[in-house]
């Protein structure tokens, strides 16, 4: 695989302040990297952040995480082998770091060279069939031994399979909670094996117990660090369907397995097949589909964030009311938003910045947001 990164090391300074700013209140991944286009850099946007959301009409005082608490954070993930690691950094997955909402910050441990090689991932039912166990098992076995990583979820049934059937080869467990919050608990000997000879990441902080809207946040981890998805069963409106979707969205390639059309466990990849899935039934299927893939390098960006310009927009009165009004429960582009609304661009995104750290703002997939 033709693979170029960019390595461009934070100091101890600069990740201390991208773990505060992404640790405070309503900033995710997107709007981290909007805060640093704003501002120009972490600290920057650390200062600024309590008057943005007071001008994006927030209700309360606005949480800043502490210094103290980032120290405290890195210092406990040193005590059980986690770095915390940025999109230009060795250790991070370079296709994760392509993708629109890719964690600023990273935490990974384990035999971290595994995450710089050419991954597959393999999902699927935790309520999984005899024989859909047994052909996670073989496939990510077969896709293993031709040189690429498994990545999965750590979940039970499909996940675990594939986990177990590409020890030898190295696999990467994803977490939905924090390295010391293994979910399910019965798996935490599971990824110590894992630990040997793979990794494991975690966009959560230590201690964080994995909620159900945290899962969809790792499945997009899952199939953003991979070439493409394998789904072997999903019922209908399963988890696993939405990393197909997700994967779909990020231009990954996603493979379904066929099963019978009276087993509701294998209602959704039947689906996906009649939606333009890869059908798949061997490695082969799946090895055959990504090699041009592989032929293309890996290109990411070459300056870190935190040398950018700061964005010059001060949005006035009208200009705010304006963007308020045309905002309402309902998704809308940012570039249909910036049209209508008839100002700059950069105006836009700081009333959009004003409102999401207010609380009052969702961001979607697509670049599409819609007032909470």
């Amino acid at each position: 695989m033709n693979n170029t990164q960019n390595s461009t090391h934070l100091t101890d300074e600069q990740r201390i302040d991208w773990l505060r700013l992404i640790r405070s209140d309503n900033v995710g991944p997107r709007t981290f990297r909007s805060l640093i286009n704003h501002f120009g850099s972490a600290r920057a946007a650390l200062d600024g952040l309590p008057d943005l959301a007071r001008r994006g009409g927030a209700a309360r005082r606005y949480r800043i995480f502490g210094k103290d608490d980032a120290e405290a954070e890195i210092a406990a993930g040193k005590n059980i082998g986690v770095s915390l690691v940025a999109p230009t950094e060795p250790g991070y997955p370079s296709r994760l770091a392509l993708i629109d909402d890719s964690p600023p910050l990273l935490g990974v441990r384990g035999a971290l060279d595994v995450l710089a090689r050419p991954m597959i991932a393999v999902v699927g039912s935790r309520n999984a069939s005899g024989a859909g166990l047994k052909f996670a098992s073989r496939l990510s076995r077969d896709v293993s031994d031709a040189g690429f990583v498994i990545a999965s979820g750590l979940a039970r049934g499909i996940d675990q399979a594939a986990h177990r059937a590409s020890l030898e080869g190295g696999t990467v467990a994803v977490l939905a909670g924090g390295h010391d919050r293994v979910y399910p608990s019965e798996h935490e000997d599971l990824l110590k094996t894992i630990l040997r000879s793979g990794a494991a990441i975690s966009e959560m902080p230590l201690g964080h117990v994995p909620r159900a809207r945290d899962f969809p946040r790792r499945n997009r981890l899952i199939s953003g660090m991979a070439l493409g998805v394998v789904v072997v069963e999903a019922a209908h409106r399963s988890g696993s369907l939405i990393t197909a979707r997700i994967a779909a969205e990020q231009g990954r390639e996603v493979f379904a397995v066929p099963g019978s059309p009276l087993d509701p466990r294998a209602a959704g990849t039947n689906d996906l097949i009649k939606q333009g899935a890869i059908l798949t039934t061997e490695a082969s299927d799946v090895i055959n589909a990504v090699a041009p893939i592989m032929e293309r390098p890996v290109e990411l960006p070459t300056r870190e964030p935190e040398e950018a310009p700061p964005e010059a927009a001060e949005p006035d009165a009208g200009d705010r009311s304006r963007i308020v009004g045309l905002l309402g429960p309902s998704p809308v582009g940012l570039d249909d938003l910036i049209r209508i609304a008839g100002t700059s661009p950069a105006v836009v995104r700081t009333v959009l910045l004003e409102l999401e750290l207010a609380g009052r703002l969702e961001r979607h997939g697509g670049g599409l947001v819609s007032l909470v």
